[in-house]
């Protein structure tokens, strides 16, 4: 993984984002993915780093040195500023990062990107402005994320479930899996978590977090995806689960519908988590025939023109 300040001495783009290795949050996946995909388009790309030639920035929600980027921005640098949120209802309190994030926008941004039609309009029902808003989701690498050759038939074996996490957020709904632990037929369903967890389960396979290409690997070994996190603007989760062909039995929340369409079954609460899993383990090839997710290449045309290239 590069270094935080990547070693690209006169980039076209930057990326103001502290990068980490994965396996990491969803921000940090799909700016990965991106960075990648314009690379292979012959765009040269730095993270933190605007040189006199970049014409455009990507900023990413806070995660970056204001100060730092002030000094090196210029006039002819076109700056992408990348939202998801409100944070205050995702973190389930207000300290005060939404209005920072909407001044910081105001005095350097030149259009906003926000990750799903949800997080836009909750923004602005709390009375936040932002410049130039637009609405782009996330995209995930299809040479790491995609459908398996083949599937292993049903033939009587249990459902296989999956659900993955990098954060122990409650709003991340480690309960509602504890809960479809309780409840779900064990000789109808297996479940199996991916990541990090403040809650113990009893039945529930648990794989600790692991890089994105083993993470593909266990979607594909699965039948259906299991989305209990709230308030998620456009969740990477959510979206690898599907580029691997996994229908989702999801909490209606957040962005999540945005992303599954029809190609899963919503539920309201803990209680009605498991006819949903119940009635999308009926459904599952029906399902799984009407996903539809967007692609890498055509999210990074739509990056690019906000970007003015």
């Amino acid at each position: 993984m590069r270094p935080l300040r990547a070693l690209v001495a006169r980039p076209d783009v930057a990326i103001a984002h502290v990068f980490r290795k994965p396996p990491y949050g969803g921000s940090n996946q799909f700016l990965i993915a991106l960075r990648g995909e314009l690379e292979r388009r012959g765009i040269r790309v730095a993270a933190n780093l605007v040189a006199r030639r970049t014409q455009a920035c990507v900023i990413n929600s806070y995660v970056f040195d204001e100060r730092a980027l002030r000094r090196m921005l210029h006039p002819g640098c076109r700056v992408v500023h990348r939202l998801d949120g409100p944070l205050s209802v995702y973190r389930g309190f207000d300290n005060g990062t939404d209005e920072y994030l909407s001044r910081v926008n105001l005095e350097l941004a030149d259009v906003t990107v926000f990750q799903s039609r949800y997080s836009l309009d909750a923004c602005r029902a709390l009375g936040l402005e932002f410049r130039e808003p637009r609405v782009i989701p996330n995209a995930v690498d299809s040479a790491i994320f995609h459908p398996p050759a083949a599937r292993a038939p049903l033939d009587g074996r249990p459902v296989r479930l999956v659900a993955t996490s990098w954060s122990d957020n409650p709003n991340k709904g480690a309960a509602t899996l504890a809960r479809l632990e309780e409840l779900l037929d064990p000789s109808r369903f297996e479940l199996t978590f991916v990541g990090r967890s403040q809650v113990s389960f009893r039945r529930i396979h648990v794989v600790p977090p692991v890089p994105s290409k083993r993470v593909a690997e266990l979607l594909r070994e699965h039948d259906a995806f299991v989305m209990p996190s709230r308030h998620e603007s456009c969740s990477n989760a959510l979206l690898e689960a599907l580029a691997c062909g996994l229908p989702a039995a999801y909490v209606a929340s957040g962005g999540n519908a945005e992303l599954v369409g029809e190609a899963g079954i919503p539920f309201a609460d803990d209680e009605d988590a498991v006819a949903a899993v119940e009635r999308l383990a009926d459904e599952l090839e029906k399902r799984r025939a009407r996903i539809s997710i967007p692609a890498l290449e055509e999210v990074t045309d739509h990056y690019l023109e906000a970007m003015g290239l």
